[in-house]
């Protein structure tokens, strides 16, 4: 059997971690389910994780965003415990990653609009030419 465990996180203004608790037992599917300060963690069964996580995505296409999650539960490298405490690792780099989330979701919801974003104009870099005859102007005033 090819268990996973898959993260949740959850970005919406109108779900929350726990309306998404209650989805995943009402599935009454084969898993483990951890409420956590992101969203949820899902574990088991890769065929039936993934399953019921499509199911659950569709609340909010744009404020829910699965992924899996690289080490298994009770890793010694993941325990606070034998690690002396602190932050789990990758738990910075998640933190970063959902403040980007409002902008992802953002940008596939004008995506699946068909809306295409202008190209930015990339601006030129000043010539240091240029640059020395400004400092003279302006160290002559």
């Amino acid at each position: 059997m090819d268990t996973i465990t898959k993260m949740l996180v959850i970005n919406s203004t109108t779900v929350l971690p726990s309306d998404v608790v209650i989805k995943l037992y009402e599935s009454d599917a084969d898993v483990s389910i951890k409420e956590t300060c992101f969203g949820v963690m899902v574990t088991g069964e890769r065929r039936i994780v993934n399953e019921v996580l499509n199911k659950i995505r569709r609340m909010d296409p744009y404020g829910i965003f699965i992924k899996e999650r690289g080490l298994t539960p009770g890793e010694q490298f993941r325990c606070r415990a034998t690690r002396r405490g602190g932050a789990r690792p990758g738990f910075h780099n998640l933190e970063m990653e959902d403040k980007l989330l409002p902008h992802i979701g953002s940008a596939l919801r004008a995506l699946d609009k068909g809306e295409i974003p202008e190209k930015k104009k990339k601006t030129k870099k000043l010539d240091v030419d240029k640059l020395k005859e400004i400092i003279i102007q302006e160290t002559e005033v």
